[in-house]
């Protein structure tokens, strides 16, 4: 690297590029591919001995064929691949053409900047050094051009084009020049500074991580060893007080003199784990509904295993929803319940109410829906995972265990956000070799869970590929299911940036309710959007008129609230009926005591 000028002509120092002490680098770099040695052989001894089976060739067959048909518009026609060319060696001439003018003293414009709050090119010699400036510009452009080409092709149906649009991004995100030793100055600084004593640590690490993950790389996104369930995190005081094959109900202590009459169950994802809701007593929103007077009960989900293979979506209501139903009835002596359900946990609601109202189950009086898609038509960019084929592989995949694995759903969803969930932490962790920061919310991310064959084969046909639910399709109990059966009173969350149940995915599907659907839209995405105290006075959140105009529409006449939704939700539920009664206690009615809270089932890791 020559002593290129920065933008304002100055000379940039370049000591820091040079290795002080060689002998030391040296050594430091044996010790390293001594490190790698053991990574490779922590991936491959699982493999040698049939403990491991890898399915790449199902993913990367899919990427090459999606890319493959954006590629065939392009050239097809001689003409347009020229044109498609020449505009990006037109924008690398430019870029060179600054290069050497910078070069020359002169004052010259980026021909492309980062997107406004992209923190891989922070340091300032991404700016000030000439060469990591001409790698970062022609990045940019390049990166910019790949999606321009999947944006522009014509003839792709929606979902091709979905798909084409996601796997460049992915590919031009693992491609930055952040990512890489040699073309990210802030990591060659660091490495020469400290002779290479980052490589070694990022290397052990790898290896460590490798065996974690049995022979697939899990990555550590946070200090685990600074968190321990029912110690600092999932802290809120409760009791089990009933199990079944699918599911744990967690009942909590009161905190209030009286209670509202009607007991509040709620139903979670069982993609990671519930306590999300319960991650700290400031965060924990199951503590503030019980401090504001609720009797808490929650659903705690199997981590699921070769036994739990044939358990379906009929097993997940009858074991876990009305499980949980006949317990909170059995504690407290209550017919009516108000029910919460988050993600797929409240998708899981939805079908189970259409399906009580058929059978004349009344018990639940109002249910309210986080960030829930009961309409997959706008779905998120999971929709990119869920196709025929792709669907035909991993059920071919599952039927050897019986479940899908944890950490490929784990990876499923970093991929969703893999500039802030998997690259940075590559960087960290395995370049620079520094360990994550304690953080409970990429605990939970990183405490994930299994998926029992039927239910995860049922979940993807019924919800992503056919859209049973909203087209009243969906058969359960041999009933073809109608959500316009669902006469009761719904709370409708969305979170605004939300990337799993996008805003106007929620919103579309309000209007497929038989009854009263109160929309609400939450700043923030999936979960900050969700968990998101009060007393933070964090985001904010929109209300508006009925959800039955065009998203648009109702988001340009809502009105704006700054804050967390969880007080105007508390004056919803409470709306629905406020009668109160003296505080109930686990354990009243002879109600058998299982174990303390946060239970058993969540304490098993896969």
């Amino acid at each position: 690297m020559d002593n290129q000028g920065d933008k304002s002509g100055k000379t940039p120092n370049l000591d820091n590029y040079v290795v002080k002490d060689p002998e030391a680098f040296a050594r430091n770099v044996a010790h390293m591919i001594e490190q790698a040695g053991k990574a490779a052989s922590a991936w491959v001894e699982p493999r040698e001995k049939g403990l491991k089976r890898d399915t790449l060739a199902d993913p990367v067959t899919d990427v090459v064929k999606t890319l493959s048909k954006v590629s065939e518009y392009w050239l097809s026609e001689p003409a347009r691949a020229l044109e498609a060319q020449t505009k990006l060696f037109s924008s690398y001439m430019v870029i060179w053409s600054n290069s050497i003018r910078r070069i020359s003293g002169e004052e010259v414009e980026d021909v492309v900047k980062p997107d406004k709050g992209d923190k891989r090119f922070a340091d300032e010699d991404w700016g000030k050094n000439a060469f990591f400036d001409f790698l970062k510009q022609a990045y940019l452009v390049t990166a910019r051009w790949a999606g321009d080409l999947v944006e522009n092709a014509e003839g792709l149906d929606d979902h091709t084009r979905h798909k084409a649009a996601f796997y460049v991004k992915q590919i031009t995100t693992a491609a930055s020049p952040s990512n890489f030793l040699l073309t990210n100055p802030e990591l060659y600084k660091e490495t020469v500074a400290s002779n290479g004593e980052n490589l070694v640590r990022g290397m052990k690490m790898l290896a460590e991580d490798i065996v974690a993950g049995g022979g697939d790389l899990r990555l550590r996104q946070s200090d685990l060893t600074k968190f321990s369930l029912g110690e600092n995190v999932a802290t809120t005081p409760g009791k089990v007080v009933g199990r079944s094959e699918v599911a744990e109900i967690i009942q909590y202590e009161p905190t209030t003199k009286e209670v509202f009459r009607r007991p509040l169950l709620i139903c979670p994802p069982w993609i990671n784990k519930f306590y999300i809701l319960d991650l700290n007593p400031e965060k924990s929103f199951i503590k503030w509904a019980v401090d504001h007077g609720h009797t808490v009960f929650v659903i705690s989900w199997v981590n699921p295993d070769q036994r739990h293979a044939t358990k379906d979506w009929s097993a997940y209501i009858n074991e876990g929803l009305r499980f949980g139903m006949d317990t909170v009835e059995k504690a407290t002596g209550e017919k009516s319940i108000n029910a919460i359900g988050y993600c797929v946990g409240g998708t899981l609601l939805s079908a189970a109410l259409a399906l009580f109202a058929k059978e004349g189950d009344e018990r639940i009086k109002s249910a309210t829906l986080f960030t829930t898609q009961v309409d997959f038509t706008h779905a998120g960019d999971l929709k990119v995972f869920v196709d025929e084929d792709q669907i035909q592989a991993l059920e071919k995949a599952m039927s050897a265990e019986g479940y899908l694995d944890g950490t490929r759903m784990a990876t499923a969803f970093n991929m969703l956000r893999s500039g802030d969930l998997i690259w940075p932490y590559v960087v960290n962790n395995y370049m620079r070799g520094r360990d994550p920061v304690p953080f409970d919310l990429l605990y939970w991310n990183a405490d994930g869970t299994r998926m029992s064959a039927a239910n995860h084969s049922y979940y993807l046909r019924n919800c992503y590929l056919d859209n049973n639910l909203v087209r009243g399709m969906m058969k359960l109990a041999g009933e073809n299911l109608s959500l316009a059966d669902v006469k009761i009173p719904i709370y409708n969350l969305a979170a605004k940036e939300d990337h799993i149940a996008p805003a106007l995915s929620v919103f579309e599907g309000c209007r497929y309710f038989g009854g009263d659907v109160t929309y609400v839209l939450s700043g923030s995405g999936h979960i900050a959007g969700v968990v998101n105290p009060p007393a933070k006075n964090k985001y904010q959140y929109w209300t508006g008129g009925k959800p039955n105009s065009a998203f648009d529409e109702w988001l340009a006449k809502a009105a704006e609230h700054p804050g967390s939704w969880w007080k105007h939700w508390g004056k919803w539920i409470e709306a629905q009926d406020p009668e109160r009664v003296p505080a109930r206690r686990p354990g009243e009615n002879n109600i058998e005591i299982l174990a303390e809270a946060p239970g058993n089932y969540v304490r098993v890791r896969v």
